[in-house]
């Protein structure tokens, strides 16, 4: 039951390796701590393997893209697929330029991601390089995505996850929206990258990747929704969830989230 997952997460609390950029490394650390689970941010060759080894699950999330950092994103991503730990993908800005189109074909080319996570635009470039991003906000709508998504779960045997005003997640077999979430989060810088983490911490603790991703975007919607009612505007939201991740109950959870069926 997804209601479960929560509970199990806090008791094992897993050490989610995020392979993040810096514009969030602060805002994901103590996201990952609110919830119940255990940030650790190492980029350097000499210890990603290790690090890997002892990591629950590993993030590589390409949003401030260099060339030492590609390398370390390939390293933690083969290495994550031969010990076996699940590896969540977020192709920021994927489509914006050539380089980033490369980074991710090398990335998926090394590894097979359990998860794929990001905006409508950044599935789509993804699944088709010719498609243009704006930065790393979303162009298009999470409906322009879904075929995309669908297909690139189907070619890479993995979870694909579209985030939007309604979250749609998909594998090669089964589609769940999640309707949660407030407008208030797309006014936080990211707050797709906490997704992102939080997902793999959900991933850790649950063999069924399709149901550990769908209870994670629903705590990610229904904290910001517990966050908005107690928020002015941005800057008191970023506090406030934080306070809800870390509050959050299971009933509450079970109570307030919004999940269909994909096809509704």
């Amino acid at each position: 039951m997804r209601d479960t997952h929560l509970d199990k997460l806090r008791e094992l609390s897993p050490l989610v390796h995020s392979l993040t950029n810096y514009v969030v490394m602060n805002n994901t650390a103590n996201a990952l701590l609110s919830i119940g689970a255990s940030p650790v941010m190492a980029h350097a060759h000499p210890e990603l393997q290790d690090m890997v080894k002892i990591a629950s699950s590993v993030v590589v999330n390409i949003g401030t893209l260099d060339e030492y950092w590609l390398d370390s994103y390939l390293m933690a991503a083969q290495a994550a697929n031969e010990l076996n730990k699940p590896l969540v993908l977020d192709p920021v800005g994927v489509g914006a330029t050539p380089y980033r189109n490369y980074a991710c074909n090398q990335i998926l080319k090394a590894a097979n991601p359990t998860l794929i996570r990001g905006n409508a635009s950044e599935i789509m470039a993804l699944y088709n390089a010719s498609s243009k991003t704006k930065g790393v906000d979303s162009t298009h709508s999470v409906e322009d995505a879904e075929s995309a998504a669908e297909a690139l779960a189907s070619q890479y045997n993995c979870i694909v996850c579209v985030s939007g005003n309604v979250d749609l997640i998909v594998s090669s077999t089964k589609k769940a929206k999640v309707h949660n979430g407030h407008p208030l989060m797309s006014k936080i810088t990211g707050m797709g990258c906490t997704a992102t983490a939080i997902c793999a911490a959900f991933l850790a603790i649950s063999e069924d990747a399709f149901e550990a991703t769908v209870s994670a975007m629903a705590c990610m919607g229904v904290a910001g929704e517990i966050a908005s009612d107690k928020s002015e505007g941005p800057g008191t939201f970023q506090v406030h969830f934080l306070d809800a991740l870390y509050l959050i109950s299971p009933q509450k959870l079970s109570e307030v989230a919004k999940i269909t069926d994909g096809n509704r």
